[in-house]
């Protein structure tokens, strides 16, 4: 069925509902066979999506992961937030960086309403200890943090327990703590952020799913981690909460490979629609009808939405980029108009608007685009407009047949600008991003730009690198 709308609330609502955010890595739309994966089979999250809301239309603040996660949590873009470069903390140029400790995440609200809060999984949002999840919300923490490629250590709370962690054990030790947070929290209101590593490189199934798809070793990887997900229904259902427990399931942007972003076109690190476009299942027992959404939806939306579901009001003094699905619950329309423009930026650089059905990509030089995407993209001399409903692919340009709309959407565009930024030139309303030195210049996009600086300039953020880089290794 799809719908526009979704009804209704259901039977049994109860005000302190349990929230599980379940956030993979990597994970296209196709990737999953209830969005038409083939290779694999998921049972479980097919189960989700058969019995809660599915969305066909979801967007991630960015094509990368740590900017992507910035924007799930803080309900804003992440150039608002302040947090739109990837962070390696073997980057000399951005290893003192990380989200902003005066940025409120969504655990932040959760724990204002006085629920327990815990993170499973990958943060990367900042290494160092003031950019630590414990700072943002988050009351337990069990998991590799990192990107793996970065630093493959895994801790329990502060404590390491794998210098390098387990690969083919990952999705078992996840599931096991999910299940044990499960009945260590069935007593008092919790809220669990799952950040699997998963489908992220490098990775190695478990014993019993080697060889368990037909889409060789990450196609079984997928399949344990359905696995894991159907052990967690399980353990609410034995706890007598699956009812009052909402699961999320999601994806921080798009896969490495286009054939797992099918039918769009493009990957993880540019911003075809395959780069931003990702599975978005709300499942809740008993008060989500079965429904499929063609409703446009973001990841700036999970903040305002669970911060309504728990009574906790949106701060006053900062500016959010997501609207309440909540309406959606009860048959109504969400308070988005639907021409309100969608930006894709990569890291500074803004590459194009989507309005309604119509997508513009942005003219755009080889300097603006991001380090990790020039081997992706290449220059664009003059915008490109696509009608998505017709085109999902991106393939047939319509800006010489419609130039009055390529006019709109680029005045957009430098609207936008001048409030978000663009790459060499900051916005009027981008927040500060975290930085261990603020007297460090931050050079996001071009590591040729951080060279460029003298060590006079790079201070701190140059002399006691080395050192940490050295702890890190041990």
């Amino acid at each position: 069925m799809l719908c526009a709308s979704v009804s209704c609330w259901g039977k049994a609502r109860t005000d302190r509902p349990n929230v599980i955010f379940i956030l993979m890595d990597d994970m296209g739309y196709s990737d999953v066979s209830c969005y038409g994966a083939e290779k694999v089979d998921t049972p479980n999250i097919d189960r989700m999506a058969a019995e809660g809301l599915m969305f066909t239309d979801f967007h991630t603040g960015a094509s990368i992961c740590s900017p992507s996660r910035a924007a799930f949590l803080t309900g804003a873009y992440p150039q608002r937030a302040g947090l739109y470069m990837g962070i390696n903390q073997n980057r000399e140029a951005h290893w003192f960086l990380g989200l902003n400790p005066e940025e409120l995440t969504i655990a932040e609200q959760f724990k204002k309403q006085g629920y327990v809060t815990a993170l499973v999984g990958k943060w990367h949002l900042g290494k160092e200890e003031a950019f630590s999840y414990y700072g943002q919300g988050f009351d337990h923490y069990y998991g590799a943090p990192d990107n793996m490629g970065h630093n493959s250590a895994f801790y329990d709370d502060r404590e390491v327990v794998y210098e390098s962690t387990p690969l083919d054990q990952l999705t078992t030790l996840y599931t096991e703590r999910m299940v044990q947070h499960i009945e260590d929290f069935r007593n008092q209101p919790f809220f669990i952020y799952f950040a699997h590593n998963y489908p992220h490189t490098p990775y190695r199934a478990g014993p019993e799913f080697k060889g368990a798809s037909d889409d060789g070793v990450r196609g079984d990887i997928i399949e344990e981690a359905d696995w894991g997900i159907g052990e967690i229904l399980k353990a609410l259902e034995a706890n007598g909460l699956l009812e009052n427990t909402l699961v999320i399931f999601s994806s921080d942007n798009g896969p490495v490979k286009e054939e797992y972003a099918q039918p769009y076109s493009g990957t993880k690190y540019v911003s075809r629609e395959g780069g931003h476009r990702v599975p978005f299942i709300l499942y809740w027992k008993g008060t989500l009808e079965p429904a499929v959404s063609e409703v446009p939806v973001v990841a700036m939306d999970l903040f305002p939405t669970l911060s309504e579901l728990i009574g906790a009001p949106l701060p006053e003094d900062r500016v959010y980029d997501g609207v309440s699905l909540l309406p959606l619950f009860e048959g109504k329309a969400i308070a988005r108009a639907a021409d309100e423009p969608f930006y894709y930026y990569n890291c500074e650089n803004l590459q194009a608007v989507r309005v309604g059905d119509w997508k513009l990509h942005l003219p755009r030089r080889m300097e603006q685009i991001p380090f990790w995407a020039m081997k992706k993209q290449q220059e664009i001399a003059a915008p490109r407009l696509y009608h998505l409903a017709n085109d999902v692919a991106e393939e047939r340009d319509l800006a010489a047949q419609y130039p009055e709309r390529v006019s709109e959407m680029m005045a957009l565009a430098e609207g936008i600008r001048a409030k978000l930024g663009e790459y060499g030139r900051r916005g009027s309303d981008q927040r500060a991003t975290g930085t261990l030195f603020p007297e460090v210049p931050i050079v996001s996009n071009h590591l040729t730009d951080w060279d460029k600086l003298s060590d006079e300039e790079k201070g701190r953020a140059k002399s006691e690198f080395l050192p940490k880089k050295k702890a890190r290794k041990k």
